[in-house]
């Protein structure tokens, strides 16, 4: 696929507990903006969300927030998108950033930031969508889970082809050479015969 015209970036309400969450983050919004690809998030002002929607926002690119009405109050709904999106439900919100992209990231952050790309990476596995989805790992935040994708595949609860699918690293660069280059595809789902036949 060419390079995605809209990124949907799942990631912290909260700054995390180092200075380079923060750091990585801005530079992650600032390389949006300057390659041109507009951003799709939860629609805070708070965290790691806020940092990457102002730095998109300064370097002139286009920012649109997706958020429930319940959370308008407690995530501090920015009022400084270039469109807000104010929905009923967290069902809706997922939904509507996914419409509204075609790749998803995953910066570091908490339950919330987890259920939002397991989601996408569930609905690739069904087949309902081909776009990319990776983790920009920060401080290592995330090896311990790409070690866990790798024993799912180990202990055969999901497919090698699905596993290889998932990007993870720490380099800006290749993330976006790595979605420039993507050919997703449908990998039926791991069901063995006996389970079929119990």
């Amino acid at each position: 696929m060419p390079q995605p015209t809209a990124l949907c970036v799942y990631c912290g309400s909260s700054p995390g507990g180092h200075p380079d969450y923060v750091e990585q983050a801005r530079a992650f919004g600032a390389e949006m903006a300057r390659r041109g690809v507009a951003l799709v998030y939860g629609g805070g002002k708070v965290g790691l969300m806020g940092t990457v929607a102002d730095a998109v926002l300064a370097g002139g690119g286009k920012v649109i927030g997706v958020i429930p009405r319940q959370l308008v109050e407690r995530e501090v709904a920015h009022q400084g998108l270039t469109e807000l999106e104010v929905v009923e439900t967290m069902h809706q919100r997922k939904t509507r950033m996914f419409e509204l992209s075609d790749a998803f990231v995953a910066l570091p952050g908490g339950f919330g930031t987890m259920d939002e790309m397991f989601e996408m990476l569930t609905w690739a596995q069904l087949g309902l969508h081909a776009y990319p989805c990776a983790f920009l790992d920060v401080r290592g935040y995330y090896r311990q889970l790409r070690g866990m994708l790798d024993h799912m595949v180990d202990e055969r609860f999901v497919r090698p082809e699905q596993r290889d699918s998932v990007w993870f690293g720490d380099s800006m660069e290749k993330l976006f050479h790595w979605m420039e280059h993507y050919q997703g595809r449908y990998t039926p789902k791991w069901i063995d015969r006996s389970s079929v036949e119990a």
